[in-house]
This record gives structure tokens, C-alpha cells and sequence, in this order.
């Protein structure tokens, strides 16, 4: 199920990809389930972080094991209460940063589970970012290790504020219990790691296969444009596969094929995007489909796959413009 915690604002320049002309899309519809993603108090104090009391996880002790948790031993604490159940030693993370987690959420009184990823196969991926996730993450994973799981409570004032979540059956005095594991972090520096594989094409553009967050270069060859589209590893990962209705989280360059320019690129803004493959121009979505997490991609668009005679306001790129993009895909959110 699309979860309400992947439609993060666009970015800008994301508007340089987008579908002209379809609002209808899966992508764009909120969950039919609650998630961390929507704060109500983001105007709230920062919180103290306190050791607890916090409930005890009965079973599912192990990390990315689905925990079963006690209802909370009487009053919880106004502030939020964090504890670290099993310390990672992986990336320290940052505020404003992507995480990929697995996740349990209860309400605190009654022990009643009202969201959890595990039975649904998918870790969440969302950005530790004011405006994107109720503060109680934000608050409570900034700093920790990547391989970490956390355990920790969110008072209302952190949560959903004194309205709630009617549809996950949150009341507005309600604190929330959850048990994060974090299995990975990104940012703006972060970058593919797949094996490299061969360019040998001579008519296909070079892309750099660099891994150190910064841009890869793209050479475009002296020679005419395919008019079909072109979707090839530069380094090809081993994670999932990207399905057709997926959102994922990249980096990514782009440049015009005919003069090599730059027109739009994620290490310019120094900030990750991430977007549902059915709101982007067809080349993206066909491109990206079946590729692998953890894998640069170099695109080729033809205009019938972009834009056309209709390439958006400002953003350089003329009328039937074919067009080339390196993707880093990070995660599949």
C-alpha cells in the first residue's frame, strides 16, 4: 500500500521531470493507512529527551523482527521519552536527511498497534525534515546510527497535536509509542555503489562512475541521438527492483543532448529527490522500471518520451529536445 509518508513535497527543479497534463496518478493519492509523516505541531518547543518510562518489547526482540509492546506502565512522560534497544554501528544521522526504516506505532494506554510496516514487506523511507514527519521522529532519530533499533514515546504535542488521527484511531490526548529500525541513511552526499559495468557503445554517452556523492560527468558523442529510449547500468546494484508504481529516492544529472548543458541536477541544489514513477515523463518511468536499487543509470529520452514541443517554462530545454540523465537510485520508498 502507498504510504502517506512518501508524498514529500517536490522539491525544486523536480518540476523539470514531471508529467504534463495527468493529476489522476496512484502516486498522488494520500494512504488509506496512518504513518509518521504529517505533523500538526510543528510549531511545538523543541521536546527534552528523557530515558522513560517506556513499555517493554515482549517478543520480536531482533533487529527488523516485528516487535510485539507492553502497554505503557502508567503516566507517560510529557517530554519524549528515547531509548536505544540495539546500538548500530553504521551512519550517524542527520537532520534533514532521508531514513529507510521498519516501524511499529501503539498508542501508549492501550497497546493498540495502529500502523506497522513489517506485515507489509516494505520499510518506510522518509526525510527527518520539519513539515515532513511528526517532530517526535525528527526529534528522536537525529543522532542515532544507522542498524540501530529505537524505542521511544511521543506526546501529543509531538504527534498529531489535539486533533489526532481520526483514521488511525488516535485521540488528541493520545501518546504514541514506536519501535524504529533504521536500516539506512541518505543525503545529499550520498551516492550509487553498484558494480561497474562496461560502456562499450561508442553513439551512447560516457557517464562518470565516481562514488563520492559528487556529480558523475556525462560525455555526449559527436553523433545523432537514438530515437528510441536508452536505459543502461553504469553501476548496477543489488537491491530491489523498482516496480512501475513505485516512488524511489535518487540523485541525478541531467544534460541536453545536442549542446551537453546542464539543466537540471540534485548535486547543484545539494539536495535528493524523490517522486512516484507515475508522475514523471514516460522516458523516466519506462527507464527506471526493473532497475535495481543501488545502481546508476544512464537514461537517453527521445522527445516523444519528454517532453516534445511542450518542455517547461525556464527550464533550457528547447522544443523536441532529446535529453540524458545519470540516476543514482538510493532506495525505493
Amino acid at each position: 500500500m502507498r504510504r502517506r509518508s512518501l508524498l514529500i513535497a517536490v522539491p525544486t527543479g523536480l518540476a523539470t521531470l514531471a508529467a504534463c497534463g495527468d493529476d489522476g496518478g496512484e502516486g498522488s493519492k494520500a494512504s488509506d493507512s496512518p504513518s509518521p509523516s504529517a505533523s500538526a505541531s510543528s510549531s511545538a518547543p523543541p521536546p527534552k529527551i528523557v530515558d522513560g518510562p517506556l513499555p517493554e518489547i515482549t517478543k520480536g526482540t531482533k533487529f527488523d523482527q516485528k516487535p510485539t509492546v507492553a502497554k505503557g506502565p502508567g503516566d507517560p512522560s510529557g517530554q519524549l521519552a528515547v531509548k536505544t534497544v540495539i546500538a548500530g554501528g553504521g551512519k550517524s544521522i542527520a537532520e534533514n536527511d532521508f531514513v529507510v526504516a521498519n516501524y511499529l506505532g501503539q498508542i501508549w494506554s492501550t497497546a493498540k498497534v495502529f500502523d506497522n510496516s513489517y506485515d507489509r514487506g516494505t520499510p518506510l523511507a522518509l526525510q527527518l525534515a520539519q513539515g515532513s514527519i511528526i517532530e517526535g521522529w525528527r526529534y528522536a532519530l537525529t543522532g542515532k546510527k544507522t542498524g540501530s533499533r529505537l524505542l521511544f514515546s511521543v506526546p501529543p504535542a509531538w504527534g498529531y497535536g489535539e486533533q489526532g488521527n481520526e483514521q488511525a484511531g488516535i485521540k488528541g490526548t493520545d501518546t504514541l509509542v514506536f519501535v524504529v529500525d533504521v536500516r539506512d541513511s541518505f543525503n545529499a552526499k550520498s551516492s550509487a555503489e553498484g558494480e561497474e559495468v562496461a560502456q562499450d557503445d561508442t553513439a551512447l554517452p560516457k557517464v562518470g562512475t565516481n562514488t563520492d556523492g559528487k556529480a558523475p560527468s556525462i560525455e555526449v558523442p559527436d553523433t545523432d541521438a537514438p530515437t528510441k529510449l536508452v536505459a543502461e547500468y553504469v553501476l548496477e546494484g543489488d537491491g530491489a527492483e523498482v516496480g512501475a508504481e513505485d516512488s524511489v529516492l535518487v540523485q541525478y544529472k541531467g544534460v541536453i543532448w545536442d549542446s551537453g548543458k546542464e539543466f537540471d541536477s540534485t548535486y547543484s541544489r545539494k539536495q535528493l529527490t524523490s517522486f512516484s514513477l507515475q508522475q514523471v515523463v514516460k522516458g523516466w518511468a519506462q527507464g527506471l522500471t526493473g532497475k535495481k536499487v543501488g545502481s546508476r543509470v544512464l537514461i537517453v529520452i527521445p522527445p516523444k518520451l519528454g517532453y516534445g514541443d511542450s518542455p517547461p517554462d525556464g527550464s533550457g530545454i528547447e522544443k523536441d529536445s532529446t535529453l540524458v540523465f545519470s540516476v543514482d537510485i538510493l532506495a525505493k520508498m
